[in-house]
């Protein structure tokens, strides 16, 4: 009998619902624990790949939330001066067997949370998780903010970035501010009267105020979101960012700074935004952590909490589903005696293919902003989007745990 088989999952955000459907596949026993009263219905729309959607599709997820997702194969790169410069692929039915999607956050954690209940999973909400109470051999037990504790045979840290599960691995460490705010509103898209042959979701560059982006977002299109990276040396709190972004008029204001040197697509595009529409995303990293999992197993973190991944090559989410979905699968094949090995392998594994997103991210950035005056030589992406976005994951999970079981 495998020694994991009352999972308990701390966040009921996009990580946490997909690894309770992931176990629930391989019939294994799970519970989900969610600080907040209800399920999460904030921020705007996220970049799924076709990677993650095949992810999402395995458990049943995608055909319920494809209706309401805005589908699209390329992202357009223009000059200042409007002109085609580059492309992106982020998906295509030929070739990796779904197209990209950008859709609402909380569509897809509703979506999520019906299938959890429909599949008989509990989920207890204004459950503050606080700290590890013991570790054994066998099982882990831990408390709550209201004064309950609970015991499991593994708890898993699905709990974002500023991750309580992690301060159980490493008590003194916190995310890493890069500086980096990402200030976004959703406005629609007859606003922007785009040309009949321009192409969306669209980067325009401005070396001057930085690059905008327009991406298209709702099951029709009808809404896009326009965003800008803007560079802040403020290291603020969690309740100084919540603070910044009550204060809408500096969202829109930055985002209306410098409109006049960019294309009339752009200026259009901030002329009329409601400032409900509007999203601050400060980016935070997660320095490289030597180990995911505590010393008898019992503790493992995954997504954000394991590794933050900055947007540029739009895989943080994408990169999350691949974590709980190959832990599932490692669990589900593993028994007592070769579970530590096999996770050891898997952090080995999905840490190789975390660097390459990230190495994947740090390309992308520099294709999007050319140093002036500098002619660069053509580079090779560190990693093709064949083995990024075509996996056959439970394959992939099965070749790991085999050469590591022959050896």
């Amino acid at each position: 009998m495998a020694s994991i088989d009352r999972v308990a999952i701390i966040g009921a955000g996009l990580s946490g619902l997909t690894l309770a459907l992931a176990l629930h596949k391989q019939s294994i026993p799970c519970t989900l624990y969610e600080a907040r009263a209800s399920a999460l219905n904030i921020g705007g729309a996220i970049m799924l790949c076709p990677n993650g959607l095949r992810i999402l599709d395995y458990l049943g997820v995608y055909k319920r939330i494809r209706p309401e997702g805005y589908e699209f194969d390329k992202l357009y790169f223009r000059s200042p001066d409007d002109q085609p410069m580059d492309t992106y692929e982020f998906g295509g039915i030929e070739q990796y067997g779904y197209r990209a999607m950008r859709i609402y956050r909380h569509i897809l954690i509703r979506e999520l949370s019906a299938m959890v209940r429909e599949g008989g999973i509990p989920i207890e909400y204004h459950k503050k998780f606080v700290r590890v109470l013991a570790e054994t051999e066998k099982d882990i037990t831990w408390g709550f903010s209201d004064g309950s504790t609970a015991t499991a045979t593994c708890v898993v840290g699905a709990d974002g970035i500023h991750s309580r599960v992690r301060k159980y691995l490493y008590p003194d460490l916190e995310p890493a501010f890069t500086k980096m705010v990402i200030v976004a509103a959703a406005v629609p898209t007859s606003q922007l009267q785009v040309p009949t042959s321009y192409n969306l979701p669209v980067t325009i560059m401005n070396k001057q105020h930085g690059a905008v982006f327009i991406a298209p977002q709702l099951g029709d299109g009808s809404e896009v979101m326009v965003g800008r990276q803007k560079r802040s040396e403020q290291q603020l709190t969690r309740e100084g960012w919540d603070e910044l972004l009550n204060n809408k008029e500096w969202c829109v204001e930055f985002l209306r700074q410098g409109a006049d040197d960019f294309p009339e697509i752009v200026q259009r595009a901030v002329s009329d935004i409601a400032q409900e529409k509007i999203f601050l995303w400060p980016l935070s990293i997660v320095p490289k952590l030597e180990t995911w999992t505590s010393k008898h197993c019992r503790v493992v973190i995954v997504g954000d909490a394991a590794h933050a991944i900055p947007p540029a090559a739009g895989q943080g989410v994408n990169q999350a589903f691949e974590d709980v979905f190959t832990y599932s699968l490692v669990l589900a094949r593993s028994d007592k005696d070769s579970l530590e090995r096999s996770l050891k392998v898997w952090q080995d594994r999905r840490q190789e293919r975390v660097d390459k997103v990230l190495a994947l991210n740090a390309y992308m950035d520099r294709r999007r902003m050319p140093s002036l005056g500098e002619e660069k030589e053509a580079e090779d992406a560190p990693l093709d989007f064949e083995s990024l976005y075509k996996p056959d994951f439970v394959e992939m999970v099965d070749a790991w745990l085999s050469r590591h079981n022959s050896h």
